[in-house]
């Protein structure tokens, strides 16, 4: 984004767009540049912001820096589990669960799971949401 945002900078130092103003090639990329190092800064507080917790009947998820958000998702609910692992997810060993119900509201992702607990975190849901949807 940076890169896309200094072409008229480049265009300006070379001459080829000389009526560009200055504050403008200058600012575009340095505000992006800037609110990149912010983002930067905020991983480790929205890595602490997020959580999970297997309760005996639900399965509860938090998660928002800004904007708090806790899900309760009953075990009987629970349609699939899918886990996801990119490339760079590989690399540090960790994936992301993806939580599927009925309602679209009530979907979750739970990033930065270490891949040894995500296969053992999605048998145990799937086990005891097959128990409590058998209870239904």
């Amino acid at each position: 984004m940076t890169a896309v945002l200094a072409v008229p900078l480049v265009l300006m130092l070379v001459d080829v767009w000389p009526a560009y103003p200055a504050w403008l090639a200058w600012g575009l990329p340095g505000i992006v540049l800037v609110w990149g190092l912010v983002d930067l800064a905020l991983v480790p507080r929205r890595v602490r912001a997020m959580g999970y917790a297997e309760r005996e009947d639900d399965f509860v998820f938090k998660s928002g820096l800004w904007f708090r958000r806790v899900l309760a998702v009953p075990y009987g609910r629970l349609q699939y589990l899918d886990i996801k692992e990119g490339p760079v997810q590989r690399r540090f060993g960790i994936r992301s669960l993806e939580l599927q119900t009925a309602s679209a509201a009530t979907n979750a992702t739970i990033e930065g799971i270490p891949a040894e607990d995500s296969e053992r975190l999605r048998d145990q849901l799937m086990a005891r949401g097959q128990a409590r949807l058998a209870g239904l």
